[in-house]
């Protein structure tokens, strides 16, 4: 288990290294459509790297984390705000996300809309 998540850490080291070079824009379909993308989100360069960066470091904690199934839970910034889509098992886990990004820099709030399975 503790492979697994070596391995998924350094997944997640990759994709930051790749995002914060540009050539994740390429890998997901080409500077035109990251171009196109950015044009179209009022957010400034700045606010949207800002944001870029703080999902990839509660991925990054989601991942390290024992308890969390880091792949169950899909996490978006927007101006400093968080979402976390997807599902965990039970309520606990629901509040120990919530805990684990709102500790993360630069995070405003959490909205979580996590499914809870045991319910």
């Amino acid at each position: 288990m503790a492979n697994m998540k070596t391995m998924c850490a350094f997944v997640v080291l990759i994709f930051m290294l790749a995002s914060s070079t540009g050539c994740f824009w390429l890998a997901v379909g080409g500077a035109g459509a990251a171009g196109y993308a950015i044009g179209k989100d009022e957010r400034s360069a700045g606010t949207v790297a800002r944001d870029a960066g703080i999902t990839t470091r509660v991925k990054t904690r989601f991942v390290a984390d024992e308890q969390i199934k880091a792949f169950e839970i899909n996490v978006d910034t927007f101006d400093g705000v968080v979402t976390l889509n997807g599902h965990v098992e039970t309520k606990a886990l629901e509040q120990r996300a919530v805990k684990i990004a709102s500790g993360v820099e630069h995070v405003k709030s959490v909205d979580s809309k996590l499914q809870i399975l045991d319910q």
